[in-house]
């Protein structure tokens, strides 16, 4: 897919009247290089500077000089999600908190011995970014203190009065994550582990030495969870007959059926991490191995990720999709959708639909 200028340009000011950008200011240079980024990672569906110097839609620029102008921008230590990012992202949330709200959280490698810890929030079936950090590491859990620091900007973002809910695997069941949740009154429900000791009025046992056989489910209110007996909170196992092993979930909600539906959102971002890497964007292909560049751009990938959802969404309203996509049925998911909306629109001649406001149902955005 080749990115033409056209839409280079519809993008730039798409991005400008958010942003409030100045013309031939400092910002608008740095808006120019963002809107490079942007095409070249839809169109390469690759993050590595090389690659996207290759589709970038503007003639008579060498390769050399516009990989020197991406290294710039991941460089500049003024350039940050707060400035570039959220106000994209406060819109949405904002829009969403009229509702419950669901909020994921994950972490997954990319580039050069990095992990990203991300926060999104679902919107209409899929996880949106909100928020990351990038740390060094390898796969695997980072400490308690990286959580709970994303948390506490998560909570500056969100309304005070929306109902939140987070979501998050076994590495996101510490006690000090609870407790700065419960800070805020929000909710949570979290996977732990069958080693975690429960404690239950005088009894004390670990959590894998609940009595539960294939295909049942069991739960206990009102218990203490490891060496601190922090609490209280429910406990709930549940062992799917498809599934070779129970999943064990500690929550601070009261209804264990609510609260293992809610928790099967959280999948949602195994959906999201697989469009930035395998299936979109390849960030774990990147080679920037330092945690505040590879931050800067994530900025480009979010507003890429957003910009292929509205696409995928204009599609779906316009009759596009049966143009590249079978009439009967479809089996694409929306980023897929999104990125065939843009190649269709070019290749057709069409205006590429571009947008990096999600729309807002005024009656609720469907989780």
């Amino acid at each position: 897919m080749h990115i033409n200028f056209q839409t280079y340009r519809t993008i730039k000011r798409s991005l400008a009247q958010v942003l409030h950008t100045r013309p031939n200011s400092h910002a608008e240079q740095h808006l120019t290089t963002l809107t490079l980024l942007i095409c070249g990672i839809v169109a390469s569906q690759h993050v590595q500077f090389d690659k996207l110097a290759s589709h970038a839609p503007i003639r008579a620029r060498k390769n050399e000089s516009l990989i020197t102008r991406y290294r710039r921008f991941v460089k500049h230590k003024h350039i940050s999600a707060d400035t570039l990012w959220l106000p994209f992202a406060r819109p949405l949330l904002q829009g969403l908190a009229q509702t419950p709200l669901t909020i994921v959280l994950d972490g997954t490698t990319a580039g050069r011995g990095c992990v990203v810890l991300m926060a999104s929030v679902v919107y209409r079936g899929r996880a949106i970014p909100l928020l990351w950090c990038v740390v060094k590491g390898k796969k695997g859990h980072l400490p308690e203190t990286v959580h709970c620091a994303l948390v506490r900007r998560l909570q500056q973002l969100i309304p005070a009065d929306a109902s939140v809910t987070l979501l998050g695997d076994g590495e996101f069941d510490g006690t000090d994550l609870q407790a700065t949740l419960r800070s805020t009154n929000w909710q949570y429900v979290c996977r732990t582990a069958s080693s975690i000791l429960i404690h239950a009025g005088a009894r004390v046992f670990s959590v894998g030495d609940l009595p539960l056989a294939r295909g049942e489910a069991v739960y206990m209110s009102d218990v203490r969870m490891t060496a601190k007996q922090y609490g209280p909170v429910l406990l709930l196992a549940v062992w799917e007959a498809k599934h070779k092993q129970p999943l064990y979930l500690i929550t601070s909600l009261a209804d264990p059926q609510e609260a293992y539906q809610r928790y099967r959102l959280r999948f949602r971002i195994e959906c999201m991490f697989a469009n930035h890497k395998s299936r979109g964007f390849r960030i774990d292909k990147s080679h920037l191995a330092d945690v505040e560049r590879l931050g800067r751009l994530m900025i480009a990938t979010s507003l890429a990720y957003v910009w292929i959802h509205a696409a995928a969404g204009f599609a779906q309203a316009h009759g596009w999709v049966e143009q590249f996509h079978r009439g009967d049925r479809c089996d694409l998911g929306l980023f897929q959708i999104g990125l065939r909306a843009i190649q269709y629109a070019l290749r057709e001649g069409a205006r590429v639909p571009v947008s990096f406001i999600l729309p807002i149902d005024p009656l609720g955005a469907p989780q």
